[in-house]
């Protein structure tokens, strides 16, 4: 036992070796117990986490196990550093601050990953609903709760490196004017994603015009939207600007609108007329990927080159490509029936009559 003693009192540097393979196994007590955790921990947790068909307590049982696991090799590393920079009483207060920032890191990182999971959750949650609000929240809070956590780990690790919370946020009061002034346009876009979500003139998926460019809405966030162009670009608008603008939004559309106006050349008769416009609302009549809640068809004009017929009519499907389709349909079965009937549609053309006047007529020889 002396001899134990005697070994282990056996210097090495400014440390004996007794505080060496203590310092050793306290980091390595740390790894291991991190080991044990996430095998038996999250065996046992993710077995409950199976029951359930949510994947957000699978989220939270790795922001437990994982980020939350570090802890006790920071421990270990802490308790070791004690022991080794025990030497050096004036370096020990630097190891307790550098403990105190680290174990506010992992616990801010393992508060993010059970934001992350609380997120999922009310993600589920808000797709039971039939209203859309919700599911732009959500995305909203997660980010709020993000901000709101960086802001409160800036500020306690400030505090640990011996700054002054109360003189910082005095300050920041001092100058609160001229961080007014210089977040005018963040604090506006901030409002005008209030301002969208309590109006919702449109939602996330939804087909949206607006000036500068139209796409589909990917994603509402605290200070832009961002919008998906048919160009397969990404369009970041500041939500102040589509606060304030005039946005048309195609998907509350009920259904698609076809309009044009069809010219038969002026050789058609009144009875052809008449029969291709009954023709043609006939079919539209009778056409299933035709709205049938309202439709026109009418002779309308006399125009400098054709007689006009006007066609209005929706179809069923909002869908676009569905929508060129039917459009396409209509189109070629009219012409058919004008091919059918004899008659001809008109392009622009012009007619000179020459009218002689027979007082200027040469006289004959007799």
């Amino acid at each position: 036992m002396a001899q134990l003693n005697e070994l282990m009192s056996m210097p090495i540097g400014p440390w004996t070796l007794g505080q060496l393979i203590t310092a050793l196994v306290l980091l390595v007590c740390g790894f291991i117990l991190r080991q044990i955790l996430n095998g038996f921990l999250r065996g046992k947790l993710l077995a409950l986490a199976a029951r359930t068909s949510t994947k957000a307590d699978d989220l939270a049982t790795e922001a437990l196990v994982s980020p939350l696991g570090l802890l006790l090799p920071v421990i270990g590393g802490y308790l070791a550093l004690r022991i080794l920079l025990g030497v050096h009483p004036d370096w020990v207060p630097r190891t307790d601050q550098a403990f105190r920032i680290a174990t506010i890191l992992v616990v801010v990182w393992t508060a993010f990953k059970l934001v992350d999971a609380l997120a999922v959750l009310m993600g589920e949650m808000a797709d039971r609903t039939d209203s859309q609000l919700d599911d732009q929240v959500v995305p909203l809070l997660r980010k709020s709760f993000k901000v709101f956590l960086g802001v409160l780990a800036f500020i306690l690790i400030a505090q640990n490196l011996g700054y002054s919370v109360s003189g910082l946020l005095a300050g920041l009061g001092i100058g609160g004017l001229a961080v007014a002034m210089a977040a005018k346009d963040t604090l506006a876009n901030f409002f005008g994603s209030l301002m969208i979500l309590i109006d919702q003139p449109f939602h996330r998926g939804d087909w949206v015009t607006f000036p500068g460019g139209d796409g589909v809405v990917e994603e509402i966030g605290l200070r832009s939207t961002r919008v998906r162009t048919f160009a397969k670009t990404v369009v970041s608008v500041p939500n102040q600007a589509l606060a304030n603008a005039t946005v048309e939004n195609h998907s509350l559309m009920p259904k698609r609108r076809i309009k044009f106006t069809l010219g038969v050349t002026y050789d058609a008769s009144v009875e052809q007329i008449e029969q291709l416009v009954a023709r043609i609302e006939d079919y539209l009549r009778g056409n299933p990927d035709i709205d049938q809640e309202f439709m026109l068809v009418k002779f309308t004009e006399f125009g400098p080159s054709s007689l006009d017929l006007f066609v209005y009519c929706f179809t069923a499907s909002t869908d676009w490509t569905k929508h060129l389709s039917v459009k396409q349909e209509v189109n070629l079965t009219i012409m058919k029936m004008i091919e059918e009937m004899g008659m001809s549609i008109a392009f622009p053309t012009q007619t000179v009559h020459l009218v002689r006047d027979e007082s200027e007529a040469p006289e004959h020889a007799e």
